[in-house]
């Protein structure tokens, strides 16, 4: 039988592995190790290495009740398979419909489906079984009406009102009165807080908690002026969030998202009706146009940590959405991905799976401290109109967004099929084009587009782009630069090939670099190449112009590679 193995002990086996590595030194304390270890969200919240019960965090509760942390119902239950539709040929989105409700959909999200067209859209659809969501910009008040208007009297679903999300998209000022004109028809609840518009424009989790419960509390002082009473304009709500492939942070974000809405109902003396309406989508911002198969892995985890954060309803979107309008066999996909996850995986048969994990508890806590703190930043503001209209939100995100793309650019974070193991020789499929989505407002990013961009500039140039590989020495010695330099110049559509080129790029060892990069260099500025790279870590070595390595810009690189081989953008 093993001995017992403390933190300290951990500490100083991972001390080893840091000295061995460089990333400590020999007279670094075992102490260090979990600031050597740590890393930051976007929100400033510190992520330990390890949590053991010693890391605080306040007791979650019990599902069903306030806070809400571990879900509004005391009872596990499969979450709602909600399908997204923008397809604006009626006919086809009523095919769609139909083939989603009959195999696996339980919901439908009516995305720009014009109102005329919605008794098409919707031709065969038990109402009263399915419910359906709107999502129709500054056309909701016509889309309700054209809804509500439809044969059968119950409805489920939500009208989707949500000016000051339109707003943020478009830029629009927000209908002041809208929800309070549809309140006063509507059988169904009538807003939704659509949260993603923050999550596109490249917010950070906390920042979208915040936005979204200011936007709730905004919505819901308009509801209370109309003459709701604060439990029956609570229950007028439905939140929208962003699930990313960040299994963990998706998870505390949507737990955490309930504790503050709860905190709302708290403080307008309602707490037993504080258990927020969750609708988690799966990212836009994280899919991407080249290798959109590998779109299947992001959604699916995504997906999962929703259904374990314990979201009422789901929207995987399909794996050709960056391509166009999704074909059956990706809605397909899509559906099958959350039936697998509920019926095969059982994962929607245990409330809060996460729960009692010391590092989902901390992790929830601290992103709904941060969020909290951005919450009264806007409430300071004068609330969320008011921030938005001030420059507050864009300004904050745009921070946000900009450490993102540094990080993206610099393989920080990598993108699988983009910036990190590129095909190309890929073959996408074609899609007939989507609508173009609503813009004026916040800006809406792909953290894959630069690196997107650049491979459509190379498909696009008369002759594929391409930087002469220099190996020196034996396969030994040079074959992991090479495959390293290989897999970086291909995220920008570049080739390496032994064939001339204005490029070069010298890969070797430190000792073949030591004894005859010099030379090497010199005799290719003989052969008329005009741009020297070396595979490693910054030397001296004559005649050498820039450097690739772990951590360098490599969007910076690839951008200045096109200039040298003059690529033109399309």
């Amino acid at each position: 039988m093993s001995a017992p193995v403390d933190l300290q002990d951990w500490r100083r086996l991972a001390l080893g592995v840091l000295r061995k590595s460089g990333l400590a030194g020999e007279d670094t304390p075992p102490d260090a190790v979990d600031e050597l270890l740590s890393t930051e969200t976007y929100d400033g919240v510190r992520v330990a290495p390890l949590y053991t019960a010693a890391d605080p965090a306040p007791p979650a509760g019990q599902p069903g009740r306030a806070p809400f942390v571990r879900g509004a119902s005391t009872a596990p239950r499969p979450w709602d398979v909600r399908q997204r539709h923008a397809d604006p040929d009626a006919k086809a989105t009523r095919a769609a419909v139909l083939d989603d409700l009959e195999h696996g959909a339980t919901s439908l999200w009516l995305a720009g489906i014009a109102p005329a067209d919605l008794a098409e859209a919707l031709d065969g659809v038990h109402l009263n079984l399915a419910a359906v969501v709107l999502d129709n910009g500054a056309d909701t008040l016509e889309a309700a009406r054209a809804f509500l208007a439809l044969p059968g009297e119950e409805k489920s679903g939500n009208l989707g009102a949500d000016p000051l999300g339109w707003e943020a998209r478009t830029g629009q000022r927000a209908d002041a009165g809208l929800l309070a004109t549809l309140v006063r028809s509507s059988p169904i609840p009538v807003a939704t807080v659509d949260a993603t518009v923050y999550h596109d424009a490249g917010a950070a989790d906390a920042e979208e908690l915040g936005y979204a419960t200011a936007t709730g509390v905004a919505y819901l002082r308009e509801l209370v002026a109309a003459g709701l009473s604060a439990g029956m304009a609570l229950g007028q709500l439905e939140f929208r969030f962003a699930a990313s492939a960040d299994q963990w942070a998706t998870i505390a974000k949507l737990r955490a998202a309930r504790r503050l809405w709860a905190r709302v109902a708290q403080v307008i003396d309602v707490p037993h009706r504080g258990g927020m309406r969750q609708h988690a989508v799966t990212s836009d911002a994280m899919m991407t146009a080249r290798d959109p198969w590998v779109n299947l892995l992001r959604t699916t985890v995504a997906c999962f940590a929703a259904g374990v954060g314990g979201a009422d309803a789901v929207t995987v979107q399909p794996f050709d959405a960056r391509l166009g309008l999704p074909d059956g066999f990706a809605r397909r996909i899509a559906r099958n991905t959350q039936s697998l996850l509920i019926e095969e995986s059982s994962v929607a048969r245990v409330l809060d799976p996460a729960g009692g994990s010391w590092y989902a508890e901390s992790l929830t806590d601290a992103i709904a401290h941060a969020a909290w703190e951005v919450f009264n930043e806007v409430e300071r503001a004068g609330g969320m109109a008011a921030a938005l209209r001030s420059g507050q939100v864009s300004d904050r995100i745009a921070a946000t967004r900009q450490r993102r793309l540094d990080d993206i650019a610099h393989r920080r974070q990598p993108i699988t099929g983009v910036s990190e193991f590129p095909d190309l020789s890929e073959r996408r499929p074609v899609r007939a084009p989507a609508p173009v989505p609503p813009s004026g407002g916040l800006p809406r990013m792909w953290y894959s587009e630069s690196f997107e961009r650049l491979r459509d500039a190379a498909d696009a140039a008369a002759q594929p782009p391409a930087v002469r590989l220099v190996a020196l020495g034996p396969p030994a010695a040079h074959s992991a630069r090479v495959a390293f330099a290989t897999n970086l110049f291909a995220a920008g559509g570049v080739r390496l090939s032994a064939e001339p080129s204005a490029v070069a790029c010298i890969c070797g060892s430190d000792r073949s670099y030591a004894e005859e990069a010099a030379a090497t260099a010199e005799r290719l500025r003989a052969e008329g190449v005009t741009k020297v790279w070396l595979a490693g870590r910054p030397g001296d070595y004559a005649g050498v112009d820039a450097y690739l390595y772990t951590g360098c810009d490599a969007l910076a690189v690839l951008q200045q590679t096109h200039a040298d081989l003059k690529v033109v953008a399309p």
